[in-house]
């Protein structure tokens, strides 16, 4: 495991939460803001068991268990450690790329909330990711969590060097079609991100425009900005 925030109120909406960082991602997303868990490295900095005793004594005093990275669904000792949690008598919610759609669908049934990273139109994801084709997974990953019934929160992190409202707008409407209930659209912010140029351009004026957001808005049930 690769970090531990002991308590959050925003990881998992509506929960007091300890968020897990699992390491290892296979993507390279320019806006990353844990780079430092891309790699797996041999040396875990936290061992599960000593977060496993840990959890134990936080038994009444949290609500869930958030597991997050890096890519969590990256690592395969993640379903026994869902297990071991959700024994505990905690929730328990996943922060996932989708990259990894097999694992996503294996685990589904063990999840009680799901925020998902949807970073850009599924044929542009090598814009964001570096990885060709990187979007072709997200898609199977998206149709089996909407599939599963369990809830969850789409999300996309917008920057105007990645991303334009037209392909923003774009992006929603596909979405939209998909039967996404729940969408988020999350301006970046250079917290932990060692992306310079991404970092010194930021915004400039409104973006995106108050027309875009109102005709995204229209599509979604629950839709908001942060």
């Amino acid at each position: 495991m690769g970090g531990l925030t002991p308590f959050s109120a925003t990881d998992y909406p509506g929960h007091l939460s300890a968020v897990i960082f699992v390491q290892g991602c296979p993507w390279r997303c320019h806006y990353c803001h844990n780079p430092h868990l891309q790699p797996r490295t041999r040396h875990s900095p936290l061992s599960w068991p000593d977060l496993r005793d840990w959890l134990e004594r936080r038994r009444g005093l949290l609500d869930a268990v958030v597991f997050c990275g890096g890519e969590p669904l990256m690592d395969p000792m993640l379903p026994e450690a869902v297990l071991e949690a959700k024994a505990m008598g905690f929730k328990i919610a996943l922060h996932s790329g989708g990259s990894y759609p097999a694992p996503l669908r294996k685990i589904l049934p063990y999840l009680d909330w799901i925020g998902l990273d949807i970073k850009t139109g599924f044929d542009d994801y090598a814009d964001i990711t570096c990885i060709p084709k990187s979007g072709d997974p997200v898609r199977d990953s998206l149709t089996h969590m909407l599939q599963s019934g369990v809830s969850y929160e789409c999300r996309t992190t917008i920057h105007p060097d990645l991303h334009n409202d037209a392909g923003i707008l774009a992006l929603a409407r596909q979405l939209a079609a998909y039967g996404v209930q729940h969408y988020a659209l999350q301006r970046f912010r250079p917290d932990g991100c060692d992306n310079d140029a991404l970092k010194a351009t930021m915004y400039a004026g409104t973006f995106p425009s108050s027309d875009t957001l109102a005709e995204i808005a229209c599509l979604f049930p629950d839709f908001v900005v942060r």
